[in-house]
Formats: structure tokens, sequence, C-alpha cells
């Protein structure tokens, strides 16, 4: 019986998990969309992800970052960290030039989320990113 309730648990927070992501990817990918037209700001897109996480995750513990990455068009390594992605420089959205390109990244920390945190998942981070360029 406790190997069974084990890996109930463990279904339930695996799943838990994969739908955290799959929310930080379709708010990425939202803001993303958002950002990529005329008039809205950083802020704005920030505010998308958040609103696509809705009751699920607390917007407070998710990091939202908005970076130019038209520095990537003339070659370069892609961002795969928050640090990487912070490395790139800030941008406005609303003062973007056409075609520029952006990258939208949330990341949350596993045990901030989880519904029975995991001591050997401490340091597992769920994130997301995406893409796109400003019309």
């Amino acid at each position: 019986m406790p190997v069974y309730v084990l890996l109930l648990l463990g279904i339930i927070e695996f799943g838990h998990a994969q739908m955290v992501t799959n929310l930080l990817q379709s708010g990425c990918r939202t803001a993303a969309r958002l950002g990529s037209t005329q008039g809205p700001t950083t802020a704005d897109a920030i505010a998308q992800v958040s609103q696509t996480l809705g009751a699920a995750v607390d917007p407070a513990k998710v990091n939202v970052f908005v970076q130019d990455a038209s520095s990537l068009d003339s070659g370069g390594v892609w961002p795969t960290t928050d640090a990487q992605v912070q490395a790139l420089p800030p941008i406005e959205l609303s003062e973007a030039e056409p075609r520029q390109m952006f990258v939208v990244r949330a990341s949350v920390p596993y045990n901030s989320i989880s519904l029975l945190p995991m001591p050997f998942l401490k340091n597992c981070t769920l994130k997301a990113q995406a893409f796109m360029r400003h019309e």
C-alpha cells in the first residue's frame, strides 16, 4: 500500500508540474503575440503572462523577462537560462522597431508551486520562453 500511495502522489505531482509548464509556455506565447503588435508595452506583456497563469500559480513567484533578442539575428548562442536571457538588453515593446526580435521568458522554482515539496527537486526550475518579431 505505501508503494501504491507514493506512486499515486508522484503521478499527481508530475501532472501538476506539467500543467504549470504548459501554463508558462502559453503565457509566454500569448505575451509575445501581444507584444508583437503596435501599442502594447513591456508591462502589458508581463501582465499578460500573469493573467494567463491565473489562479494556478502565484504571479509573485514567477520571474518574467522581456528582453531584446535582435542580437541573435547575426548568429550567436540562443539563451537557455534565466541568466542568459537577463544578459540580453532590455526592450520597451511600445518603442520597438519593425521586425525587431524579442524574447518573453517565464520561470518559477519547482518547490514554489509544488503540491508536495520534494527535497530532491529543490533545484529544479520550470521555465518557458517565446521569441517573436515586432510588427
